[in-house]
């Protein structure tokens, strides 16, 4: 199952999502829309998801259109991809990212939104470019960044937009392991293996204990970006 920004492969134990929007990744409306659509499908199959990209990137974010064409659309695109974040962080079966190379800005927050992170040795970034670009870090993203990333490296990788090889991203807490890029797929479905001989009910149960403040963090987040409001990247 596919369409022109997405793929959707069903195994065994497991789901293979692939974004497939250009050569750098951009999550629009139309992947967000498809996504949340791949992963109600992955729900009923009941299965452990694996998420990917293209080799050489997994995402560097945002569809800068969207970003760029007034604070309404940006805000608009950014509430969207917060709450995909919620979901994936309360998603009922674990998900699980193979990260293909390149993650910055929504693709690093999707790192953040997942179960197990497994990147691709090579040089590659993985990190916040926001206020690199003009953009003040989002309050959701904060809470994202807060809730996952170790704690030395919050300010580093929120305040100055610090950009860290998959090795580093390790420590930074964007990534959980690094493998050479002919072992990225096969570990992920090792993993997921492993995985799908959790038992749902108490993966779920416990996922939403250990997870609670950041949810609640993270909804009031949201809530008060679409208060704000946003403002386009600037030079």
């Amino acid at each position: 199952m596919m369409n022109e920004l997405t793929q959707y492969t069903s195994a065994e134990n497991h789901v293979i999502i692939t974004l497939n929007n250009g050569k750098v990744n951009a999550i629009s409306h139309e992947v967000i829309d498809s996504l949340n659509l791949l992963l109600d499908k992955a729900e009923q199959e009941k299965k452990v998801v694996i998420l990917t990209g293209q080799p050489g990137v997994f995402s560097a974010g945002y569809d800068l259109k969207s970003m760029t064409a007034s604070a309404e659309s940006a805000l608009e695109l950014v509430t969207k991809g917060s709450r995909l974040s919620h979901r994936m962080l309360s998603f009922p079966y674990p998900i699980i990212v193979a990260c293909t190379g390149h993650a910055i800005a929504k693709g690093a927050f999707l790192l953040l939104s997942s179960d197990y992170r497994i990147g691709t040795e090579g040089d590659f970034k993985i990190g916040f470019n926001e206020v690199m670009i003009g953009m003040a870090m989002h309050n959701a993203g904060i809470q994202l960044a807060k809730g996952r990333l170790t704690p030395t490296y919050v300010n580093r990788s929120v305040n100055n937009a610090e950009m860290y090889s998959p090795e580093n991203a390790v420590t930074a807490g964007f990534l959980d392991k690094v493998v050479p890029e002919n072992h990225l797929l096969p570990t992920a479905i090792k993993i997921a293996k492993m995985f799908s001989k959790l038992n749902p009910k108490a993966h779920t149960a416990t996922k939403l204990k250990v997870r609670e403040t950041h949810l609640t963090s993270l909804e009031e987040a949201i809530a008060e970006d679409i208060k704000e409001g946003l403002h386009p990247p600037t030079r």
